[in-house]
């Protein structure tokens, strides 16, 4: 049987390598290289060598037949990018920020830069597939969440659905990332010297992320604390996030239940015992999303632990679940 081709821009990164090693193992598509810098600006490629390579341009979609692209670009390269590939009929799903907070004035906001595809920012869908499954499904251009954003809403919009926080006492959110979350290239902030044997927090009030947790949480501004901090890890992300329970609950296993029941058929997510904590290993270089929970009932203080990986789960790991959503596939295939 003939497998369909989906390009990647952008497959010498972090996020376009995952892409490539998951769709060469995917039983329906093969993976295409789309060339956007030139030759002598390209960083060495990471990993698997063999999928064909062809000019980023919608000539080479539409001549190739190529019926999906990933972006896993800067969010100027996919404004500029995604509009030539839909007008050539592939589906694009965008891993950067270019589409995913709506509104200009929020772009504006959060990016500091203007917008330049107005109407596809209207027309994007963002798609956590465990929360926007049935919209993703009709897109032709998906905006992939942020890495943060997936840990925390996966923990916190169950909960805000349900009643179960206290919102006028607020959430804290204390993210930890691996350095690849700042991508390949380098800087002094992602030097081995500067990561070694450190731990630093950055973007305090004003992290990109947060209009993310916002929009699809429900969670108002003024309700929602975060702060990133950067670990000397190469990958994954651990989150901890406070909160007070409502006079509805009463016990951890509460809150486990309110998870038990929205995520009682997904594959990517894993929610614990009682009693029982997740570590950022056992979500290493997979499509999870572990979740726990500690309750104390006497003050109602309550504490959720959210992982992933920030390449997969975060990233190439969740696009593909998109890309099999659009392309009508098994949305697990490749994956698992």
């Amino acid at each position: 049987m003939a497998r369909t081709p989906i390009g990647i821009v952008g497959f010498s990164g972090y996020s376009g390598a995952d892409l490539i090693q998951l769709l060469s193992r995917h039983p329906n598509a093969e993976p295409i290289l789309l060339e956007h810098r030139e030759a002598a600006d390209q960083p060495r490629p990471i990993g698997y060598q063999g999928p064909r390579r062809m000019p980023c341009n919608p000539e080479s979609v539409k001549s190739a037949g190529i019926a999906g692209v990933f972006l896993a670009t800067a969010p100027d390269i996919s404004m500029d990018l995604a509009p030539g590939f839909l007008n050539a009929g592939a589906k694009v799903v965008d891993l950067s920020g270019a589409f995913r907070l709506g509104t200009a004035e929020n772009f504006r906001r959060w990016y500091k830069e203007d917008h330049t595809q107005m109407e596809l920012l209207d027309e994007a869908v963002y798609s956590v597939p465990e929360i926007h499954r049935a919209k993703a499904r009709k897109a032709r251009l998906i905006s992939n969440p942020g890495c943060y954003p997936t840990a925390a809403n996966l923990a916190i919009k169950p909960l805000v659905d349900a009643k179960a926080i206290r919102r006028d006492a607020g959430v804290i959110c204390d993210a930890k990332s691996g350095v690849s979350g700042a991508g390949r290239k380098p800087s002094l902030k992602t030097h081995f010297c500067e990561v070694t044997e450190n731990f630093s927090a950055y973007s305090i009030l004003d992290h990109r992320h947060v209009p993310e947790v916002l929009t699809t949480s429900g969670l108002e501004e003024s309700e929602f604390s975060f702060t990133a901090h950067l670990i000397p890890i190469d990958r994954g992300i651990l989150e901890t996030i406070y909160f007070r329970g409502s006079d509805t609950v009463k016990s951890a296993q509460d809150i486990i239940d309110i998870y038990q029941a929205a995520y009682a058929h997904e594959p990517f997510v894993r929610i614990y015992p009682a009693g029982q904590i997740p570590e950022l290993r056992v979500v290493a270089r997979t499509n999870y999303c572990d979740i726990a929970v500690k309750y104390d009932a006497h003050t109602g203080r309550g504490v959720v632990i959210s992982i992933i990986d920030n390449l997969m789960k975060g990233a190439a790991g969740q696009a593909m679940q998109n890309m099999n959503l659009v392309l009508g596939f098994e949305e697990t295939a490749g994956i698992l």
